[in-house]
């Protein structure tokens, strides 16, 4: 009996208006779900910071096991042929994905979004009256804008932490100055301020935890400094190795620099804020204009118009 119903539903015969209210509840929920995901994951790491313990050695970051995953990772090996772009693993890498998988399941997941998006926008666009080449070109962007999400979650996920570090380092070398101002020497109080900087910055503690583990392999710490700097993109960290350098081969007092690169920071911080308040009001005026000015005005004008409409046709 389905069969036969189904049979007799003809899509030609869905109207234009139908096609686009599903166009536009598939939209909703795919954003919708997006940002819920998006609010549980912090949520679920702000939990993990506050019951979590410090960790003292590297940070492990592995992929959470499940078939999904390893199927992202068959697809995206068998597109790029098993070789990774050195430019994806770079920033995959700064956006915190370490694992020796990533580029196979970012490119995997990336071709899994651009066959749902063409598959569902064929759907929607195929039964309507249109012609080939306008179907074509909407099937085509349909498939283009999922296809790019993942480039948007990572290029925001290496921002955020960009950010992180950014408000978190001036802490760190104060930490820095301190232990080093005591007599503590440079290494152990590296060790000392990354333990501790994991319950302010856990981005910032991994990334010192990891230029640490690179200086007791061998290499040494102008290195481990300049690789963490391009394993994060954070400008502020080369600065940091590129004084620690200068004040270890000139024989400075490392304090001081440390004391006088905390209040730079410090300095820039507030005159970012500063300038991101200076900018509030032109960010505001496109959503003032879009969504709260047509609200004052009908419900300012609004009866008024009704009023004024009434009075016309009764005359």
């Amino acid at each position: 009996m389905f069969w036969q119903l189904t049979k007799e539903i003809r899509l030609d015969a869905v109207p234009p208006q139908v096609l686009v209210a599903v166009l536009v509840f598939v939209v909703v929920m795919f954003v919708g779900v997006g940002v819920l995901a998006i609010v549980e994951y912090r949520r679920r790491k702000g939990r993990e910071r506050l019951t979590a313990t410090p960790s003292t050695g590297l940070p492990t970051v592995k992929f959470r096991e499940s078939r999904f995953l390893h199927l992202m990772e068959r697809v995206g090996n068998y597109v790029s042929h098993g070789q990774g772009d050195t430019s994806l693993w770079e920033q995959l890498i700064r956006a915190g994905y370490m694992g020796r998988a990533a580029p196979a399941v970012y490119t995997g997941v990336k071709m899994f979004l651009l066959m749902v998006g063409l598959t569902v926008t064929a759907i929607l666009v195929i039964p309507g009256e249109s012609s080939i080449q306008q179907k074509t070109l909407l099937v085509l962007m349909g498939g283009a804008v999922p296809f790019f999400i993942p480039n948007l979650v990572v290029r925001m996920q290496e921002k955020n932490r960009r950010r992180e570090i950014r408000h978190a380092l001036p802490d760190a070398v104060d930490l820095l100055e301190i232990c080093v101002s005591s007599g503590i020497g440079l290494d152990m109080a590296w060790n000392m301020v990354a333990e501790e900087i994991h319950h302010v910055s856990p981005v910032l503690g991994n990334a010192m935890d990891l230029s640490n583990f690179e200086m007791h392999l061998g290499a040494s710490r102008t290195q481990a400094m300049r690789n963490m700097a391009v394993r994060t993109g954070a400008q502020q960290l080369a600065s940091l190795a590129a004084i620690l350098v200068q004040s270890e081969r000139f024989g400075t007092s490392v304090a001081t620099a440390l004391q006088e690169f905390a209040g730079w920071m410090r300095e820039e911080r507030q005159l970012n804020a500063e300038e991101e308040a200076e900018k509030l009001p032109t960010k505001l005026l496109f959503p003032m204009a879009l969504f709260i000015f047509p609200a004052i005005m009908v419900v300012t004008l609004g009866p008024a118009v009704i009023q004024i409409w009434r009075t016309l046709i009764h005359m």
